[in-house]
């Protein structure tokens, strides 16, 4: 991990999704609806392009040498790096909308599509196809220094292949409470329930075993 990104809790988040789009999505403590139905996000993880860049490289979007080169880029140009935070958030938030409806077998917002379909388009102009090993064909990345928007066009480019060739009936949202973390359930019983069996799954069995507790509380109470 870069030095200068190290220490940020961006660089922590636990990678549970499968794919790099479903991390993205993940990168915030939990999300939940509140009363009047907007979305709550608790525990934002990406405050900056500087927090951007410490999940890219923690997730493996980018290498080392590619944040080195990105956290000068961001340096030398804050609005353009500011500019390309704005966009990430907002292709994230377009994401987790776009996914949680298929999981909750509603519709797919038009809005949802339409920004992802920007920046697929976006991402497809910094490609090329080229000649590989043994003569194999493959996109590769035009450009011989990577910039800042490299980390929007991977993450569409995750998306889309998602939900092109994706089995998408195995996306699953955590059955935690306050979580709303989505992942592909890869088991082969499709079996997970939980984000993570440590995190949300302990939370879960402490919130029965407290509650159990409590009715027989309540019940030696009233004899």
């Amino acid at each position: 991990m870069t030095k200068a990104l190290f220490n940020r809790p961006a660089a922590t988040v636990n990678l549970i999704g499968g794919r790099l789009c479903l991390d993205f999505i993940n990168s915030v403590g939990a999300r939940r609806r509140g009363l009047a139905g907007e979305m709550i996000i608790r525990d934002e993880k990406l405050h900056d392009c500087l927090d951007l860049l410490a999940w890219a490289e923690h997730a493996g979007a980018i290498n080392n040498r590619e944040a080195r080169v990105l956290l000068r880029q961001a340096s030398r140009d804050p609005s353009r790096a500011l500019r390309v935070f704005r966009l990430a958030i907002r292709l994230r938030e377009s994401l987790y909308s776009l996914f949680k409806a298929i999981v909750s077998g509603r519709p797919v917002p038009d809005a949802d599509l339409t920004i992802l379909n920007q920046e697929l388009q976006l991402a497809r102009r910094r490609k090329r196809i080229a000649r590989g090993k043994d003569c194999a064909f493959d996109w590769q990345w035009s450009e011989t220094t990577p910039s800042l928007d490299k980390i929007l066009s991977l993450l569409s480019d995750s998306a889309a292949e998602l939900l092109t060739r994706g089995d998408l009936s195995r996306l699953t949202v955590c059955g935690g409470d306050d979580c709303g973390w989505i992942f592909e359930d890869t088991s082969r019983n499709r079996s997970r329930h939980w984000c993570d069996v440590r995190d949300c799954g302990n939370r879960e069995r402490v919130r029965r075993f407290r509650s159990r507790q409590q009715k027989r509380s309540q019940s030696h109470s009233s004899v």
